[in-house]
């Protein structure tokens, strides 16, 4: 039985192994290479994806696990590349070498959806499980409050 997901606004019918990670539909069987591998292990947020607008480690979600349901990439955020928390990134000058950076945004989604006016302690919070080897945090906390119109 295939297996059926939204993917950016986009219906899939895949006819692929069940418990291949959903990185993997993401980028080799849906050609949407935006979302990241980075650790195997969600520990560092590279491979962070929305499912109906939760943030999710996609390098351990099975996606049997989301069949069904709508999973949005940083392709999907906005077609034009023009959301909010995409215009404060470049805004913030936020990416250094850019690996991380979709997990970024994706997992910011996620929080200015549950918390639209965020304090530092709400995004430390939020941000905390994806990780960026470049040290942007300061800009990473800057480009939120943009986002969100809470000033820098």
């Amino acid at each position: 039985m295939p297996i059926n997901l939204t993917v950016n606004g986009r219906p899939h019918a895949l006819d692929i192994d069940p418990e291949m990670p959903l990185l993997w539909a993401i980028r080799d069987v849906l050609e949407m290479t935006g979302t990241k591998y980075g650790c195997g292990i969600a520990q560092c947020g590279a491979c962070t994806v929305l499912v109906e607008g939760t943030a999710i480690r996609s390098c351990v979600t099975p996606v049997s696990a989301v069949d069904g349901r709508e999973v949005t990439t940083i392709e999907g955020l906005h077609p034009e590349n023009r959301h909010a928390l995409q215009q404060a990134w470049i805004e913030e000058q936020v990416p250094q070498c850019g690996y991380c950076q979709s997990g970024q945004i994706l997992a910011a989604a996620a929080l200015l959806t549950a918390i639209p006016k965020p304090t530092d302690e709400d995004i430390d919070t939020a941000m905390v499980g994806n990780l960026c080897r470049c040290g942007t945090y300061p800009r990473i906390r800057a480009a939120i409050k943009r986002a969100a119109g809470t000033g820098v």
